[in-house]
């Protein structure tokens, strides 16, 4: 999937990630980008900056309805890249884990499915396009510290793998992304800063994911790294056509 005169929504627009992404997809040719976020005022300076090819769209992913509501505005999407997400650092020992879980689940993987049911017929309409996943390397190894934030992430990232072969005979590709430490407000918040990469490694990841029909996206040393040795169990197992049962 190219840019070139594509529309595409992104969640969680307004800072991080979601925003580098809006500025990525702008510049590689993409006519249209509606940035989803709660406060449609806090991409007003992307509104700006971008004259006219970025859309404000309000969407909270707790809310089926403002997510239906979104697509109805967005109709004309050709990729969606569900990048918002929550963070508690709970570890399964702590006395709000339950609590933490509950949260995470949520916005992570509630939201990730609300988003999924709601967009794959506006995709498929549209011809296909693709659906893109913000999962992390902690999908794939827990890191205790965030014991509840790891389940929430490797719950998100099963249901991308099942998206996958259910949006297939409809044309839409799909795309689970896997960051390592990056430069945000939740990288800031979870004490990553020293070890953090720039949030343009995952835009330029999930753009050469989509060029090249990849499934999987590793972004950042630490993910590639892992990437490297997780490659062989996710052809093999998660890529693979395998027998039910």
């Amino acid at each position: 999937m190219q840019m070139i005169g594509q529309s595409a929504l992104v969640t969680g627009a307004n800072r991080g990630i979601g925003r580098v992404l809006v500025e990525e997809l702008v510049g590689h040719g993409a006519a249209t980008v509606y940035a989803a976020v709660r406060d449609v005022s806090s991409a007003a300076d992307l509104v700006s900056q971008f004259d006219g090819k970025v859309i404000p769209v309000h969407l909270d992913l707790t809310d089926a309805e403002s997510i239906v509501a979104a697509a109805a505005k967005a109709s004309d999407v050709d990729l969606v890249i569900n990048n918002a997400g929550v963070l508690r650092t709970s570890t399964a020992l702590s006395e709000d884990a339950i609590e933490s879980l509950k949260f995470e689940m949520e916005g992570n993987v509630y939201g990730l499915l609300r988003m999924a049911r709601v967009f794959a017929p506006v995709l498929k309409a549209n011809g296909g396009g693709a659906f893109v996943q913000l999962n992390s390397i902690v999908s794939v190894k827990c890191f205790p510290e965030f014991s509840t934030y790891c389940a929430s992430k490797a719950a998100a990232y099963s249901i991308t793998q099942a998206l996958r072969t259910l949006l297939q005979p409809q044309g839409t590709q799909v795309v689970s992304v896997h960051p390592g430490p990056i430069l945000t407000d939740m990288g800031e918040e979870a004490g990553l800063t020293s070890v953090a990469e720039s949030p343009r490694l995952v835009a330029n990841a999930i753009l050469s994911a989509l060029a090249t029909n990849q499934f999987h996206a590793f972004a950042g040393s630490m993910a590639e790294q892992l990437g490297d040795a997780y490659r062989d169990f996710a052809t093999n197992v998660v890529e693979a056509d395998l027998a039910e049962g």
